[in-house]
C-alpha cells in the first residue's frame, strides 16, 4: 500500500541556539497528502517556528539542538539541504514584499524556473497557464511594488506553483489584507486543493477568515506543545480557544449568548459550512428579541473638519476628490477603504505632511494652512502601522521622552512626564528594557506612548491591530479606549480589521477611489453588501445569521453590540 504521509513530525523538540527553553516541544503530528491543516495559536506560540521545521530553514537557515524527527515525503530535515526540500515545499511568507525578486511580475514567477535552467518557451508557457489560473495576466508588466495586497498574495503563489511542489505552506498569509482579499485567498487555495491535490499548511491567528479554506483539521499550539489536533467542529465546540486567547467566529459567540449549547450542533465551521436547526434559529431570534439597544450620544463639538479637501501630486493624478467631514471632540472614528482609496494621504493632509491641492482642514477653528507641521503636530499625533519605523532611541523611557527632548523640556519635566505616561501605557515596569526586548504589541505601545506624551488632542492610528493575535489585539483596543474615555482623546484608526470597526468605534467613514463614500455607524456599514464591496471588506458572519433568521442585519449586528458591550 501507498505511503500517504507527507509531513510527519515524530517527538520533535527544537531549541534555538540563542535560547535557554526549546521553543517547541516533543511535537507529533502527520499530514496526508491532500489535506488540508490550519495552524492556529496567538503569538510567541511556536507556530512559525513550526514552519521553518516544515519548509526545513531549521536546521539549514537556524541553527539549534533537535532532538526527535520531521519527516518531507520521507526525507529526514537534518539530512536534506533547503535546495531538495524546495522541490517539496513551496512557501508563501507573511510579509509577501519579502519574497519578490523579479523587476515585474512575470520575472518574479519565472524566477525559480529560470534557477532551474528550463527552456525558455516552456517558462513562459507556465509562467502563462499560473498567471492565467490565478488571473493575474494583465498583471504580467506590472512592478510587484505598483499592485495591490492581495494581487502580490496570487503572485507570491504563483512563483510558488510554477515548480509543481506537492505541499503548500502559507505562513500567516492573511495578516496584511483586507477581509476582502483575505477570504478570496482562501477560496483560492481551497479550489487549488481540490484541482490539483496539493497538501496544505496555513499558519494563521485570524480563525474565522482562514475556516473559509474548509480546513480537514486544525492544530491548535500554544507555549511549543500542540494542545489539540482535530477538526474545525471539535475544536469550535471546546473550549480551547479561550483559554489561548484566539477569537472564536462571531457567529459562534451569538449562538452561545442565545443558550444554544454547541455539542448539539453536528457540524460547525465557516458560516456557510454550519447547518442550524429550525429550533435553534428560533432561541436566536428569540434572544435578539429581547435584546434592548443601548444608544450612545452623538457627540456635536467640531474639533477637525474638512471642507471640499481635493489632493493631486500632479494633474494626472488626483488622490481626494472634494472630501468634506467634520470630526467632534471625543470621538472614535474608523477610517476603512481599500488600497489606494486614499486613507493614508488623507492621513498626512490632517497632519501637514501634505498641503490640500484645494479646499480647507480646520483644527479647532483655525485653517491648517496658515499654521506650521511642529503647531499641527502639537494637536494631532500619528502612529504608523510598523513601530519599528517610528523607533530611533535603543530604550523605552529614551524614546518616549524623546519628542520632549525635542520641543526643549527641562530634563525634570521630561522624567515626570515620562513616568506617568509609562504607567498610563502599562509599560512602566519595561522603562529601562531595550526596545529590541520588546514584543511587536509592547513596541506598539511604547510609540502611541511617545506621541500621547506631547499631549496631543487628536490621534490617528494606521492599522493598530496588524498582524496581533487576539489578546495582544484587546490589550491594545482597551488600552486605547481608555485613553478615549479618560482624557476625552478623539481617536481616528485607519483599519482593515472588522471586529476593531464594529466593536471599538462609534463612526465609519468609508473610501474609495478618492472620494467620502459613506459617514455611517459601523452597523449599518456591516449590513450593507454593496457598501462592503467598496470598501474592501466582507459580509460578517453575523449578517448572515441575521439573514437566516430573517432579521434586519443591521438591528441584529446593533443588538449584538450592545449585548457584548453590556457583558463588559
Amino acid at each position: 500500500m501507498e505511503n500517504n504521509t507527507q509531513i510527519k513530525f515524530e517527538n520533535f523538540t527544537f531549541k534555538y541556539k540563542s535560547q535557554q527553553e526549546p521553543t517547541l516541544k516533543d511535537i507529533n503530528f502527520e499530514a496526508k497528502k491532500g489535506e488540508k491543516i490550519v495552524i492556529i495559536g496567538p503569538s510567541g506560540s511556536g507556530k512559525s517556528t513550526l514552519a521553518k521545521a516544515i519548509n526545513s530553514q531549521i536546521p539549514n537557515t537556524f541553527d539549534g539542538d533537535i532532538t526527535g524527527k520531521v519527516s518531507i515525503l520521507d526525507k529526514d530535515i537534518r539530512n536534506s539541504s533547503i535546495f531538495d526540500l524546495s522541490l517539496l515545499v513551496g512557501t508563501v511568507l507573511q510579509d509577501t514584499d519579502g519574497q519578490f525578486v523579479g523587476l515585474t511580475v512575470a520575472e518574479d514567477i519565472a524566477f525559480s524556473l529560470e534557477n532551474d535552467n528550463i527552456d525558455q518557451d516552456l517558462m513562459k508557457d507556465t509562467v502563462s497557464k499560473w498567471a492565467d489560473r490565478l488571473e493575474i495576466s494583465n498583471l504580467l508588466a506590472h512592478k510587484p511594488n505598483q499592485i495591490s495586497g492581495g494581487q502580490k498574495q496570487r503572485v507570491s503563489l504563483a512563483g510558488v506553483l510554477v515548480s509543481d511542489t506537492p505541499i503548500l505552506l502559507l505562513d500567516e498569509p492573511l495578516a496584511n489584507l483586507d477581509p476582502a482579499s483575505g477570504l478570496a485567498t482562501m477560496k483560492l487555495i481551497d479550489e487549488l486543493n481540490q484541482k490539483y491535490n496539493y497538501t496544505i499548511i496555513v499558519i494563521e491567528h485570524r480563525l474565522e477568515e482562514a475556516l473559509n479554506l474548509n480546513p480537514d483539521r486544525i492544530l491548535v499550539v500554544d507555549e511549543g506543545q500542540v494542545l489539540i489536533d482535530s477538526t474545525p467542529s471539535e475544536i469550535l465546540k471546546s473550549d480551547i480557544l479561550e483559554k489561548i486567547g484566539v477569537r472564536k467566529p462571531l457567529y459562534i459567540n451569538a449562538l452561545e449568548y442565545a443558550g444554544i449549547g454547541l455539542s448539539n450542533i453536528e457540524h460547525l465551521g465557516s458560516f456557510e459550512n454550519t447547518y442550524l436547526k429550525q429550533n435553534e434559529l428560533s432561541l436566536v431570534k428569540n434572544w435578539a428579541d429581547n435584546i434592548e439597544i443601548t444608544n450612545e450620544d452623538r457627540k456635536n463639538n467640531p474639533i477637525l473638519t474638512a471642507k471640499e479637501l481635493s489632493f493631486a501630486y500632479d494633474k494626472n493624478n488626483q488622490i481626494l476628490h472634494d472630501v468634506k467631514f467634520s470630526i467632534n471632540k471625543g470621538e472614535v472614528v474608523s477610517i476603512v477603504g481599500p488600497n489606494g482609496a486614499g486613507k493614508s494621504t488623507l492621513a498626512k493632509l490632517l497632519c501637514g505632511f501634505l498641503r490640500p491641492t484645494s479646499g480647507q482642514i480646520i483644527l479647532n477653528n483655525r485653517d491648517t494652512a496658515n499654521l506650521s507641521i511642529k503647531e499641527i503636530a502639537e494637536k494631532i499625533g500619528y502612529v504608523l502601522q510598523n513601530p519599528n519605523a517610528m523607533i530611533s532611541k535603543t530604550n523605552i523611557k529614551e524614546e518616549v521622552g524623546f519628542g520632549l527632548k525635542l520641543r526643549g523640556a527641562s530634563d525634570e519635566e521630561i522624567e515626570k512626564k515620562t513616568e506617568k505616561v509609562l504607567k498610563i501605557c502599562g509599560l512602566y515596569p519595561f522603562r529601562n528594557w531595550p526596545i529590541n526586548a520588546l514584543s511587536y504589541g509592547q513596541k506598539r505601545r511604547v510609540t502611541i506612548a511617545s506621541i500621547l506624551i506631547l499631549n496631543p488632542e487628536i490621534i490617528i492610528l494606521d492599522e493598530p491591530t496588524a498582524g496581533q493575535d487576539y489578546r495582544h489585539y484587546t490589550e491594545i483596543m482597551e488600552f486605547i479606549q481608555k485613553l478615549n474615555e479618560e482624557y476625552d482623546l478623539t481617536i481616528l484608526m485607519i483599519s482593515h480589521d472588522m471586529h476593531l470597526i464594529q466593536e471599538y468605534t462609534q463612526r465609519t467613514m468609508v473610501f474609495a477611489d478618492g472620494t467620502l463614500l459613506a459617514d455611517t455607524s459601523p452597523k449599518e456599514l456591516f449590513s450593507n453588501v454593496e457598501l462592503l464591496n467598496h470598501a474592501s471588506l466582507a459580509e460578517t458572519s453575523l449578517s448572515k445569521l441575521a439573514r437566516s433568521i430573517d432579521y434586519d442585519p443591521e438591528e441584529f449586528i446593533e443588538k449584538f453590540i450592545s449585548y457584548e458591550r453590556g457583558k463588559l
